[in-house]
């Protein structure tokens, strides 16, 4: 069933006041993949009652006020995805469309989306309940953070959004236990995987630099970050002025168990009525009849969020609860038999784990896949190619396909099963084509994103089409690459492009900018131009028309030979 999102919709259930109003940068999408649809379901699941506000309208309260003030708290969130990021390009030009929004127009979700959210509540609800804030948007920003946008350190959003209380990564037990305080009159300040703010810093918590300090030196700057990354299991507190922000320690991960549980909720996989009129939505229809193996990456690329909000640790669910879902599927009236993905941020860590350690706590001192494949890492080819199997076995489903994209370095380190999986991959899930995200060539580039080196990509490369002709197919492989990383250099771009013209026959079309997300070591990278693992210099191109010329470099000529074709 959807979330309530109207009056009506709360009267019929008999409801005269709700308990938790999620408001959200995103249209109200009922979907599993969709974080305030998955809170909002988990907390009906306990009893509690709840609405959705999606996308309010910031020039009046209409929006903001149609379900009441709830009885315990307000969530917000920018959405799926960073406001700033939906809404700017990584040449900081304003993007006209919002894959999120009905009609896939631009200009609904406001820039600092849980700043202007947070706003719009006290401005049409004065001294209310506790305004929670949570999502991608809150986690990346939990901390003093590097902000792109205005190329300056900014402090914890928890401070400018004026906010009570701030869920950190994937949020389940945090806003349940948080929901359980408020019911019962109690502080909830020390829920684990929240933050707050408080007059003084807790006995026992670790100590990052201050927000001044930072602010005006990038030795203090990348200190604490290596601290904020290092924390563990740690509470943190940073002060601000007169005042400190305090990071609970995380909560522990869902189980395999759990997590069937949230999967196996009511969810309608459709937008919500109230959204139709104003067209389709984009994002819908690439996830509506995708399945979410899993949740974490344990990948650690310097430039990519996922492991800052859903942790490096793998939590994978079981093969009868993601087959159950798919059976469910053959029953929506929308489903023509295809699967469209099977996966979650990287497909192929399904059923992965370490064998040495236990929790989410990953290896302070190593990475999980770089600058090797670890050799106490566990990969779940295996399960996953079982899981696979038993999809296709599914009456009604026609096709399943692996769209999220694979480690292809994970799948050659893994002698005992890898193979095997790409050749089950090859033969019954792509859909003409399979992404992979090399990302570059040069050695010294791919050290600092924390990515392989070309030599396991070639043998990807070669095993894939090999594989493609003992089947008599005919797919390729799509190569994600990215410009003007902290690091890489015209001549680095040009050797790219030598390399995908010579070694992998390719002339790329996906390439993208690189954009310092906050809270990334990347970003780290670019703000004070070094090195943060040996401290050395290294270049960084922050130049507009420098970054553009980067990825030119590769595009050109494939954007030529689109006009001559």
């Amino acid at each position: 069933m959807f979330i309530p999102a109207t009056e009506s919709e709360m009267r019929a259930l008999g409801w005269d006041r709700l308990d938790v109003v999620l408001v959200t940068g995103d249209a109200y999408i009922d979907h599993p993949s969709m974080g305030v649809s998955l809170i909002g379901h988990v907390l009906m699941d306990a009893g509690y009652r709840v609405g959705v506000i999606a996308q309010p309208s910031l020039e009046s309260g209409d929006d903001i006020s149609r379900l009441g003030e709830p009885r315990l708290f307000w969530g917000v969130s920018a959405g799926s995805i960073d406001s700033l990021v939906a809404n700017y390009t990584p040449s900081l030009k304003r993007r006209r469309s919002d894959d999120y929004t009905p009609g896939g127009l631009g200009g609904r979700r406001p820039d600092r989306a849980v700043i202007a959210y947070a706003n719009l509540i006290r401005r049409f609800f004065r001294n209310t309940r506790p305004i929670v804030l949570g999502g991608i948007e809150a986690s990346l920003r939990r901390v003093a953070h590097y902000d792109f946008w205005t190329d300056s350190i900014r402090r914890s959003v928890l401070f400018d959004a004026k906010a009570d209380s701030l869920v950190y990564g994937m949020g389940e037990k945090a806003v349940l236990q948080l929901a359980g305080r408020l019911a019962a009159g109690r502080d909830f300040r020390d829920v684990p995987g929240t933050c707050s703010i408080a007059k003084d810093r807790p006995e026992g918590a670790v100590e990052l630099p201050s927000y001044e300090e930072v602010s005006r030196d990038d030795e203090a700057f990348a200190r604490m970050f290596g601290l904020f990354c290092g924390a563990g299991d740690a509470a943190l507190a940073q002060r601000h002025g007169d005042r400190w922000l305090v990071q609970n320690p995380p909560q522990p991960c869902l189980t395999t168990e759990e997590l069937d549980r949230v999967h196996g909720l009511d969810f309608e996989r459709g937008l919500h009525p109230s959204c139709g009129p104003e067209g389709s939505v984009r994002a819908l229809e690439t996830i509506r009849f995708s399945l979410t193996t899993h949740r974490g990456c344990f990948g650690g690329c310097s430039f990519c969020s996922i492991s800052v909000h859903q942790g490096r640790a793998i939590v994978s669910r079981s093969k009868a609860s993601v087959v159950e879902e798919a059976r469910k599927l053959t029953e929506h009236p929308g489903f023509k038999g295809i699967i469209a993905d099977v996966g979650g941020p990287t497909a192929n860590m399904y059923g992965a784990r370490c064998g040495r350690r236990s929790g989410a706590f990953a290896c302070r001192d190593r990475r999980c896949l770089w600058p090797e494949v670890c050799p106490s890492l566990r990969a779940g080819h295996r399960q996953q190619t079982e899981l696979l199997t038993e999809l296709r076995r599914v009456p009604g489903v026609k096709k399943v396909f692996v769209a999220s994209g694979i480690r292809h370095d994970l799948v050659m380190a893994d002698a005992e099963a890898g193979r095997e999986f790409l050749a089950q991959v090859v033969a019954h899930h792509v859909s003409g084509q399979l992404k992979i995200a090399p990302e570059h060539s040069e050695k010294g580039v791919l050290d600092l994103m924390g990515k392989p080196g070309t030599e396991c990509l070639v043998a990807f490369k070669d095993l894939f089409y090999r594989l493609n002709r003992s089947c008599g197919k005919s797919q390729f492989l799509t190569y994600y690459l990215l410009a003007a990383h902290p690091g890489c250099t015209l001549e680095d771009m040009e050797k790219l492009k030598r390399f995908a013209t010579e070694e992998l026959r390719t002339n790329p079309e996906q390439v993208q900018i690189f954009t310092p997300l906050p809270s990334t070591w990347s970003a780290l990278m670019y703000r004070t131009g070094r090195n943060p693992f040996d401290g050395s210099e290294i270049f960084v191109q922050k130049d507009a028309r420098g970054r553009g010329r980067q990825k030119d470099v590769l595009t050109a000529r494939a954007r030529i030979g689109k006009r001559r074709r």
